[in-house]
């Protein structure tokens, strides 16, 4: 188990991250069926931060995947935090909540220094490259 917090830019240590295994996602994740997008949120991560829509939803089949609850911005519905990558290896954070069955991009950019760090500690515990 990995702690951060939330800062403006980057990921520290009071929240608990979760290092799941495929099971335990399969677990979170078996009721969305699939992927809402609004359209200004996926303009400004692809225009922006240039990170499209199949690499965040490649980011949910790949290992390791670390997720958390974003408690400070969950008071009208919970929303989650993902750090992992794409099939081509981009290191991505990913801001998420799940509407009905749908799991919903709120955000998505490259992690931060510090977030590489956490996400690199989680794959040496866990022997995933």
């Amino acid at each position: 188990m990995v702690r951060f917090r939330i800062t403006k830019k980057c990921i520290l240590s009071t929240h608990t991250l979760m290092l799941l295994t495929p099971t335990a996602l399969l677990a979170l994740l078996r009721s969305a069926t699939g992927f809402q997008w609004d359209a200004g949120n996926d303009t400004k991560s692809s225009a922006k931060l240039a990170v499209g829509r199949g690499e965040c939803e490649q980011l949910f089949f790949n290992q390791p995947l670390l997720l958390t609850v974003d408690q400070p911005h969950s008071t009208k519905e919970p929303r989650y935090l993902a750090l992992g990558r794409s099939d081509t290896g981009r290191e991505l954070l990913v801001v998420f909540t799940l509407r009905g069955t749908l799991l919903r991009v709120i955000s998505a950019r490259p992690m931060s220094r510090r977030e590489r760090e956490i996400y690199a500690h989680a794959q040496s515990q866990t022997g995933h490259p």
